[in-house]
């Protein structure tokens, strides 16, 4: 007998019964524009366009990033593709797009299917709460390229939005409000010096609890990033939205300056949301730095909405009754800082 690709660490076999164990998370994402699900070769969408003047396809790509060593270390993998979807969908949401549809990539050592079958749930959660559709994916395993139990995703969303409805910043003046909306804890970035202070500096146990009487450390940082779609896209049928940053790497820091028009500055007030214990912790044990905190982490402000001062409560009323924590964090001014946070 000659060898065979499952000797080579390859089975395929698995791959066939991963297959037909994700068709049901798969399928339940589905609307009436999918064409055809998995099982092909490709995946097909067709979108109706009648609602729309001039639709523009918006395509955002990314992943979990080193979160996924946490998953790993907690053997906990039904939240992480939540992760996925929504490091994509808050991107293109920015754009003011609806997320249309998804595609995931999935690399590992070798294929456990039932750990393989949790991710993928995970991202099905993930797209019906983004309100899309999960069409197509691939899985690939790669014996001797991975650490044995490990693995890696990557996500691709493609949404729409009328090119006249466009959110780009560039009628963003001084005077505006800045609106945050707040996150779900450290959301899928920063995590490298997240594990550096809490496990290589100071060895804490993901399963004790960090702080008196908090959640064990190992929940907190799984803590699924928070997907804006539903809240923003409504938000943008009452008000007019002038600009919209996710925060993710980088921070308030980076991000918000991305937005704004030459000339103008946003100024935040760092005291005017909560900042979740798990910041001030990392803060504390890591003696890091406060611009270096708000350059690597959200610090509790996961998505920037900037708005005319005159909607800036309605907004925040709105936001609040759809189930947001939203706060009033700034204002633009005239100015080449970028960003001043005091």
């Amino acid at each position: 007998m000659g060898l065979k690709y499952s000797d080579a660490g390859v089975n395929i076999d698995a791959g066939n019964q991963f297959v037909k164990m994700i068709k049901k998370d798969v399928e339940e994402t589905f609307s009436p524009a999918v064409l055809k699900g998995i099982g092909g070769f490709a995946a097909l969408y067709a979108p109706n366009l009648s609602g729309y003047k001039e639709p523009v396809l918006v395509s955002g790509t990314d992943g979990v990033g080193t979160k996924l060593k946490i998953a790993f270390m907690l053997d906990k993998h039904d939240t992480v593709g939540i992760d996925l979807v929504a490091m994509c969908v808050n991107d293109i949401l920015t754009i003011g797009a609806r997320p249309l549809f998804f595609l995931d990539y999935l690399a590992v050592a070798r294929l456990e299917t039932e750990k393989a079958s949790a991710i993928v749930s995970g991202i099905a959660r993930g797209c019906k709460e983004a309100g899309c559709a999960l069409i197509g994916g691939e899985t690939a395993e790669m014996p001797g390229f991975y650490q044995p139990g490990e693995y890696d995703l990557a996500g691709f969303a493609v949404g729409i939005v009328d090119r006249e409805k466009m959110i780009t910043g560039d009628g963003i003046e001084a005077g505006d409000k800045i609106i945050g909306l707040a996150s779900s804890g450290l959301h899928s970035n920063g995590y490298s010096l997240a594990r550096k202070v809490f496990l290589e500096k100071e060895k804490l146990d993901l399963y004790e609890p960090l702080g008196k009487g908090g959640e064990p450390l190992g929940e907190i940082l799984l803590s699924p990033t928070r997907i804006y779609v539903r809240t923003i896209l409504k938000l943008m049928e009452e008000f007019d939205i002038k600009g919209l940053a996710h925060i993710t790497g980088g921070g308030l820091l980076e991000n918000v300056p991305r937005i704004l028009p030459e000339g103008l500055t946003a100024r935040i007030e760092k005291d005017s949301w909560p900042v979740a214990g798990v910041f001030r912790e990392l803060q504390r044990l890591g003696g890091i730095a406060e611009e270096e905190m708000y350059r690597t982490f959200n610090m509790g402000v996961g998505m920037v909405v900037i708005v005319r001062k005159e909607e800036a409560e309605g907004i925040l009323e709105v936001a609040r009754a759809l189930g947001e924590e939203a706060y009033l964090i700034g204002e633009i001014i005239q100015g080449d800082a970028g960003i001043i946070i005091e």
